[in-house]
């Protein structure tokens, strides 16, 4: 029996035939734009490259899913090698968006090949090399624990895989912190919070928080609902280094080798994402004594407050 007569055969809630699914809609969506006129259908067009565009959603499934699984049992290509190759779809796609908003239909006749035919590569790495490898490398709970995570995430071009009977899965170790079994509220150093105000404060933060401990690990994210990156269960105990892009790791560790020594306790960014400005900041946090314990990063979405002018002291609710 050969993969895809395995992959034929397996439960509809499984993740690998998600993704062969997902491929099945993403050639069919590329042969119709290879096939469209942006210049005399315009709307047809640029709503068939919309849902191509949805292999953004595809990509960071994959980044935040796939991945830690397989960094799980020591396969780490994919994070190394393969996310700067997502990256540099994603390039692609925002190049020819922004020549359909410029108006250069030529511009983006020429983009096209390249699109569909880097599109069209990755897939036949994913079905021939990556998932392959992955079914034997995992085991089924990790595939289940995956399709659960999954949720946060989503799926694209449409596809939507049947869910499995959650209660009789072991859940993710992040799904349930250890201190949500103590029913007595916590001393903390001013005041006190029982778990679940902790879990709903930190929920609630109008800010993206993610904290990586002294061995750069990642212990911690926050499930807001307007979250500006995603993030799912699987990044909990993932090695920072596989959670960002290929061509911002080398920052990454720079910034943790200076908190490290003690040389620099911050550092800030901010970009242009998705049409709002992010702000991004790295705190390196310290014992009483000094003793690095880690490193929180904090993101929030910056493009209101930019706007803000003047004063407003009264309640101004409609």
């Amino acid at each position: 029996m050969n993969f895809e007569e395995l992959v034929a055969k397996l439960p509809l809630w499984h993740p690998v035939k998600t993704y062969f699914t997902e491929n099945t809609k993403l050639n069919s969506l590329l042969h119709q734009l290879s096939e469209s006129d942006i210049e005399k259908d315009f709307p047809y067009f640029f709503n068939v490259f919309n849902q191509v565009a949805e292999i953004d959603k595809r990509y960071t499934r994959k980044e935040n899913q796939l991945f830690p699984y397989l960094e799980k049992y020591g396969w780490n290509g994919p994070s190394q090698g393969m996310w700067a190759f997502h990256d540099a779809n994603r390039d692609i796609v925002r190049a020819i968006r922004k020549n359909i908003e410029e108006k250069k239909p030529e511009e983006v006749k020429n983009l096209l090949p390249m699109l569909v035919g880097e599109l069209q590569r990755m897939m036949l790495v994913e079905e021939k090399r990556l998932l392959p490898y992955a079914f034997e490398l995992l085991k089924e709970e990790d595939w289940k624990e995956m399709r659960i995570g999954e949720e946060e995430i989503g799926w694209a071009f449409g596809v939507k895989p049947l869910s499995i009977d959650e209660a009789s899965v072991s859940p993710a170790p992040s799904a349930t912190p250890a201190v949500a079994a103590l029913s007595k509220t916590i001393q903390l150093s001013e005041g006190f919070m029982s778990p679940e105000q902790i879990n709903l404060m930190l929920q609630f933060l109008p800010v993206d928080l993610t904290y990586v401990d002294e061995h750069d690990r990642v212990i911690f994210y926050n499930r807001g609902e307007e979250r500006v990156f995603p993030r799912s269960a699987a990044v909990i105990g993932r090695e920072v280094r596989f959670c960002h892009p290929p061509k911002s790791v080398g920052t990454v560790l720079k910034i943790l080798e200076e908190f490290k020594k003690g040389t620099k306790d911050d550092a800030e960014f901010w970009i242009d994402y998705r049409g709002k400005k992010i702000h991004i900041r790295y705190f390196a946090i310290r014992d009483a004594e000094k003793n690095y314990k880690g490193v929180i990063e904090v993101s929030q979405d910056v493009t209101h407050i930019q706007k803000l002018e003047g004063e407003q002291r009264l309640l101004s609710w409609s």
